[in-house]
């Protein structure tokens, strides 16, 4: 039983990796590399399973790609600031924790990336609204059927499926695919 759950549990994720849209990694790569060019932050956020995408998406940019070369990224994961977050939580609203590190740190040029699964987390569409009122490029990843943020972030990434440790795979995944670009347009 073991062996045909995991079977099943890798078939139906290649399906779901093979109905993604990839029209917009070119756009989301290009959004980062304008970031560094121009020596801008990239903000990234997300709650529980998506909290742990951002921070993994933080550190592979960050260490991962620029390790030894002289110029960084400025990738900052505002899912990590786990004090300021329950302080927003405990004194305004759990909806608030993003935005309000936005309003502090938010610049033009910047970049914010939101990721959640279901598309409706209330603390992320803040953070995008708030950053699209800025005029700042504003991207998405999410599942399902997209949810609000893929409607209103500038780019959306949306993993075509009602499940969501998938949906979080391919959120890894593109991760991962967007570090392994960058690393060869880097350091080639």
């Amino acid at each position: 039983m073991i062996k045909e759950l995991t079977v099943q549990y890798l078939d139906d994720l290649q399906d779901t990796l093979r109905n993604i849209d990839l029209q917009n990694v070119e756009r989301i790569v290009n959004a980062i590399l304008a970031a560094y060019e121009n020596e801008k932050q990239i903000f990234i956020m997300g709650n529980g399973g998506s909290g742990s995408t951002a921070s993994h998406f933080a550190c592979d940019i960050n260490k991962g790609v620029t390790f030894g070369l002289e110029k960084r990224f400025k990738v900052i994961s505002l899912s990590d600031n786990i004090p300021t977050m329950l302080a927003y939580a405990n004194d305004s609203s759990y909806d608030d924790i993003f935005i309000e590190q936005l309003k502090n740190f938010l610049n033009p040029g910047d970049v914010v990336i939101g990721i959640s699964g279901s598309g409706n987390s209330i603390n992320v569409i803040r953070a995008i609204q708030y950053a699209n009122e800025k005029g700042i490029e504003t991207i998405a990843f999410t599942g399902f059927d997209g949810g609000e943020i893929a409607k209103i972030a500038k780019t959306s990434f949306v993993v075509p499926v009602n499940d969501m440790q998938k949906v979080e795979d391919g959120h890894l995944i593109l991760a991962h695919i967007i570090m392994q670009i960058l690393v060869k347009k880097l350091r080639s």
